[in-house]
């Protein structure tokens, strides 16, 4: 008795161990844009974003706060969260979507796999259809994600003031990057 009872524990407990290491998580995900125009380069880094990636559903979430992005230009901090981004009315941009074809990735295997991730993404209280191309690549015990791909701020609702116009880029460049670990709960 004692040792079924004892088997019974053991496989609930391998159980619930699977059950987490099929959550990963980050809080110190990298997002970075560039807005290039023939007078000025203009870019922005966060090393803020939060991500879940679910290997079981293949869900992915994204969030990060407009207000933690640095810049290497001193005076575009305050331009783009009170002009451009408003980010006193829209705080968070996100992604909420999925990963085209998981069921094709054996995420027990170490590899690098190239994916597509469709889902909504949320820029300045305006949301869009989107699918984006990416990489995950599986090795110690983690999932690297990376993507690059453009968004047009005028899909978001972005105004650029007339006298500035030539300064901002109508289409910003855009690369995340997120080094996920398997989630615990805590």
């Amino acid at each position: 008795m004692k040792l079924k009872f004892l088997i019974f524990v053991a496989i609930l407990i391998s159980g619930i161990n699977l059950c987490y290491s099929q959550k990963y998580f980050t809080k110190t995900g990298k997002a970075y844009f560039m807005s290039h125009t023939d007078e000025i380069d203009i870019d922005g880094t966060s090393k803020s974003v939060v991500s879940f990636l679910d290997t079981k559903t293949g869900e992915m979430v994204f969030g990060v706060n407009i207000k933690t992005f640095e810049f290497t230009l001193a005076t575009a901090v305050e331009h783009f969260n009170e002009t451009y981004m408003e980010s006193h009315i829209y705080p968070k941009a996100s992604f909420k979507g999925k990963v085209k074809d998981f069921q094709k990735i054996d995420f027990s295997k170490p590899g690098k796999y190239d994916v597509v991730v469709e889902g909504d993404l949320t820029i300045h209280g305006v949301t869009k259809k989107v699918s984006e191309k990416g990489t995950l690549v599986i090795k110690d015990k983690k999932i690297i994600a990376s993507s690059n791909f453009k968004v047009a701020i005028a899909d978001y609702n972005i105004k650029v003031p007339k006298i500035v116009v030539n300064r901002v880029a109508q289409i910003i460049d855009v690369k995340i990057d997120a080094e996920y670990e398997p989630y615990t709960g805590n």
